[in-house]
């Protein structure tokens, strides 16, 4: 693994800190549910613009972050992933990664709550990271990540 680079605080860009990534769904109803009852992602804000409706979802721990919903008709469909393999054929995007205490405790409650599993724990020793993928109905994929200890 390379080390990490310098901060580069007089950077024009040092201020850049992630707010939001978008996620683009055909059915607002559908998908403000599917993030509620399979994620615990809570909506504060929703509203219609340009045929669209936006949604700002929060993790159930985290208000730093959101995902704006881009909900409405004209939505091209995502291949649905078997295999995590699979997705690294498409350019752009690949998946937001976020971290939890535990990635087998993450996937087992996933699993229990009937969201699909892309690729099951497994450990990332290069990395130091323990790690596994799930994605939505519409193929958007995540990953839960968990830091080894030694």
């Amino acid at each position: 693994m390379t080390a990490l680079a310098t901060s580069h605080a007089s950077s024009p860009f040092a201020s850049l800190k992630i707010n939001h990534a978008a996620i683009r769904v055909p059915d607002f109803d559908k998908a403000i549910a599917w993030y509620a009852e399979k994620l615990d992602f809570r909506s504060r804000q929703s509203v219609s613009l340009g045929g669209l409706t936006f949604a700002f979802l929060y993790p159930a721990g985290d208000d730093s972050f959101h995902f704006e919903l881009l909900a409405g008709p004209g939505a091209a469909e995502r291949p649905a992933y078997k295999d995590l393999h699979d997705s690294y054929n498409m350019s752009g995007w690949h998946h937001p990664g976020f971290r939890v205490d535990s990635v087998d405790a993450v996937i087992d409650e996933l699993k229990r709550r009937g969201v699909t599993i892309v690729s099951e724990p497994h450990d990332v020793a290069a990395m130091g990271l323990r790690v596994a993928f799930f994605a939505d109905p519409w193929g958007n994929l995540f990953e839960v990540i968990q830091h080894l200890t030694s």
